[in-house]
């Protein structure tokens, strides 16, 4: 494949170049370049605006050039960095995990808004790269936040993103939903962003998504299933009055809605994304009618 640049240019016309380059793929394309090389000559993002005439040494730009085809070939940049920002924390991702997204940062400020009180026993179904846990865990430290994923991978990249974050509090360990948690254990709120996917959508097939695995992504019963068994499951594990919250697919509230009405909840409410889209919906389980 030509590339549009050579190592003698200087990082600026790398990165009008470069992004050039990635337009066609990217909604973000000049971001991605500028990420590519302040990975590479392990500088910050400001650092690129000060110094745009600075070149890179030749061994930096193989490497930038190793980089950049990798994402023109439309490897997503959180996987060919190894991390992704998420709440301001700077998370470690993997391919056995989904990439935090920005939309799911609304159901953490979602139930930050909600919970205000300082004791509070918080549960993080599916937790994947630990993103909601964490970001939750950042702002209310003394919350007892359990955090939960079925994929050991996933399991594992969590622990060592909470413990290189500090946040050793936050207990994470395997469990198919709820099948590992102490029996007699309850919580005040539950998080989840499950699987919600229809395995039939065609979108499975485009952008960053083809490169995610497809057990984080796809649920049967045109992508219920799992918000199904959480929601049927989790009364034996809410406190009174305890409150469960889902991201998902921004046509899917009316049917959780019905869901939830149809397991006992109440004060059912949804919630938009920045796009506009219905985003996150939770509701109120109360015990004793």
């Amino acid at each position: 494949m030509d590339m549009p640049f050579s190592a003698s240019d200087p990082v600026a016309v790398l990165i009008n170049n470069g992004a050039k380059v990635l337009a066609p793929l990217s909604d973000s394309a000049k971001l991605d370049v500028r990420l590519l090389i302040s990975f590479v000559i392990d500088k910050p993002l400001s650092y690129l605006l000060t110094w745009p005439e600075k070149q890179l040494t030749q061994q930096e730009f193989q490497q930038f050039v190793m980089l950049f085809k990798q994402r023109k070939a439309g490897k997503p940049i959180a996987y060919i960095l190894g991390y992704k920002e998420f709440w301001s924390l700077k998370l470690q991702v993997s391919s056995s995990t989904l990439i935090p997204r920005p939309d799911t940062e609304v159901i953490v400020e979602t139930v930050l808004n909600n919970h205000t009180n300082s004791m509070v026993n918080c549960l993080d179904l599916g937790t994947g790269t630990g993103a909601i846990a964490l970001a939750l865990a950042s702002e209310q430290s003394n919350w007892q936040i359990d955090a939960v994923d079925f994929q050991l991978e996933a399991v594992e990249l969590a622990q060592s993103n909470a413990q290189r974050l500090g946040f050793s509090k936050v207990s994470i360990y395997r469990s198919d939903w709820f099948n590992s948690i102490s029996s007699g254990k309850t919580f005040d709120i539950v998080v989840s962003n499950p699987p919600y996917i229809d395995e039939l959508d065609e979108h499975l097939e485009q952008g960053d998504v083809r490169f995610e695995p497809k057990s984080a992504l796809v649920a049967k019963q045109q992508g219920f299933a799992d918000i199904e068994h959480i929601i049927k499951t989790s009364t034996a594990y809410l406190n009174d009055n305890a409150w469960l919250y889902f991201e998902h697919g921004f046509e899917q509230a009316k049917k959780i809605h019905a869901l939830f009405s149809q397991h006992g909840f109440s004060e059912i409410q949804t919630v938009k994304d920045y796009n506009g889209n219905d985003r996150v919906t939770y509701a109120c389980y109360k015990r004793h009618h």
